[in-house]
């Protein structure tokens, strides 16, 4: 089934990747770049990769643009950071096309047509309920004191012990109740959406990641990792929709006036087309193994990243 929609999505990709390049083939980017197509690959790869695993993409986003942006005017720079908001739009495609059967119930589900669609869009609103209240205030501060490398750092070190934690929490409950699966996602109640969407806010704070926050909220409402892991994607698609949006509605000339349109796009596809091998291998990574792995790299990487600020690198 996935298999199929994976299919799909690399053929939509190629066609795509055609249209992005043609603009560079007419000669129609004119202007110094900001962005050209060797960053928009590094950062798409960044997103892509990191974007559905618990180790925060916006944080890898912050750090690569430190550490390959030259010296830029405060507008370039300020399309840059909305850049990396809105590359998001290629892992929301990938979630879209591999999870198309849960999305399609859930429109179906909001015209009255099926009862478990309309129960899982339910709970996936409420999740998204409130970074939606809380996200417009906060954005603004976020970006303004969060987006460099020291704040990513101590956010990665605080969200590993929070994962060790839950691993934790998640082998002792188990080892009570290890009969029988997952419940359904449409199956949770109105409270147990809320709390996830509670911790999803969290990881406003970047370094944090929204997908760390909502997988370990799965955990404390009973969900099992591969459960917890797409609960996290579909709540995602609908969050991220959202920042992403929100950030071309009120970024977008600035963005217009600064990036090229091929490298943009292009930088989308590749996080596109990242992010669905990403999402496709950590459900099974998740149902093995746990997030113990993750939590040794993000401890690993705010190592290097403290030491490198200590330096001035």
């Amino acid at each position: 089934m996935k298999s199929r929609a994976m299919r799909r999505f690399f053929v939509l990709w190629f066609l795509a990747s055609c249209l992005c390049f043609n603009s560079v083939l007419r000669g129609e980017e004119t202007k110094e770049p900001v962005m050209g197509y060797g960053d928009a690959v590094a950062y798409g790869l960044v997103e892509g990769v990191t974007e559905f695993l618990p180790v925060s993409s916006t944080g890898h986003l912050i750090l690569t643009k430190e550490w390959l942006a030259e010296e830029k005017t405060k507008e370039a720079e300020e399309a840059l950071d909305a850049y990396l908001i809105v590359i998001q739009f290629g892992a929301i495609l990938a979630v879209a096309l591999l999870y198309w059967r849960d999305v399609w119930a859930m429109a179906l589900g909001l015209l009255g047509l099926d009862p478990r669609g309309r129960s899982l869009a339910r709970n996936v609103f409420l999740a998204f309920l409130p970074a939606a209240v809380l996200g417009p205030f906060l954005d603004e501060i976020i970006a303004e004191e969060l987006f460099e490398a020291t704040p990513v750092a101590v956010a990665l070190l605080a969200g590993a012990f929070l994962m060790f934690g839950a691993e934790r929490f998640r082998a002792r409950r188990e080892s009570v109740d290890a009969s029988g699966p997952s419940p359904g996602l449409e199956r949770m109640r109105p409270g147990s959406a809320l709390l996830v969407g509670a911790l999803q806010c969290v990881a406003m704070w970047p370094g944090t990641s929204r997908s760390m926050m909502t997988i370990v909220g799965g955990y404390l409402v009973g969900l099992r990792p591969a459960k917890a892991a797409e609960f996290s994607f579909l709540l995602g698609l609908v969050t991220l929709t959202a920042a992403a949006g929100y950030k071309v509605v009120t970024k977008g000339e600035v963005m217009a006036a600064s990036l090229d349109f091929g490298p943009v796009l292009f930088g989308c596809l590749v996080a596109g087309a990242s992010a669905a091998l990403a999402v496709r291998w950590l459900v099974a990574f998740l149902s093995q193994r746990g997030l113990a792995l993750f939590a040794w790299y993000r401890i690993l990487l705010a190592g290097v990243i403290f030491a490198l600020v200590a330096f001035g690198v």
